[in-house]
């Protein structure tokens, strides 16, 4: 069945887009890329009478993970994230520091891992997990029916970073051009910053993978 979208929300320092659906029969719900506000991603799904069954990051980056372990403390549910992002998560402690110059609270553990071809449920609602990286070595993208959230591999007119530790350009725009665009053009992309789009506008128009491309 398509995915209920609850809400999305920008959170966090870097403006990351938290996305909770799920089914709307059941209530139960999987809550993607929990990048700040705790407290108050907790409440929403209190307020409107929601379950979470899993927390997932779309990639190990700070910004997309800041509110999982509290989140998980909170919800009780499961934390998931793909294997091949195991050493950013590693990471995440230094890469505050790094890049923010703050002590981020801690990371949470992996209770579940994610693999290409995995599927996440909720409900009635089922997505399918993509192995997408490039911009990390476990980036993954989630596909629903008709729907697909892309965390940082692709986004309206942009594509994610690949200078960051375990980046690869090249494979970036492989996985894009690969894995997303045969998704088909009428696609909505949920990113994991900005707002959505669709695949058909990134493949005619997207400057870095689109037709047009420079």
């Amino acid at each position: 069945m398509p995915f209920a979208l609850f809400f999305q929300r920008e959170v966090g320092p870097l403006a990351c887009n938290c996305y909770v659906i799920g089914d709307p029969q059941t209530r139960e719900v999987i809550v993607v890329d929990p990048g700040g506000e705790p407290a108050e991603l907790a409440e929403l799904l209190t307020t409107n009478e929601l379950k979470a069954v899993a927390i997932v990051a779309t990639h190990a980056h700070f910004d997309h993970l800041i509110a999982a372990q509290e989140l998980r403390a909170l919800t009780g549910a499961p934390f998931r994230l793909h294997t091949g992002d195991r050493g950013l998560l590693d990471w995440y402690l230094e890469s505050g520091r790094l890049f923010l110059g703050v002590e981020l609270p801690p990371p949470p553990e992996i209770d579940a891992p994610l693999n290409e071809g995995d599927r996440l449920v909720a409900g009635a609602m089922e997505l399918e997990v993509l192995h997408t990286p490039g911009h990390s070595p476990g980036s993954i993208s989630l596909v629903g029916a008709g729907d697909v959230l892309s965390g940082d591999a692709l986004f309206a007119s942009s594509i994610g970073r690949s200078d960051l530790p375990g980046g690869d350009e090249t494979l970036l725009l492989e996985m894009i051009r690969g894995k997303l665009f045969a998704l088909g053009d009428d696609t909505t992309v949920h990113p994991g910053h900005g707002p959505s789009t669709t695949i058909g506008e990134e493949r005619r128009n997207n400057p870095f993978v689109g037709e047009g491309r420079r």
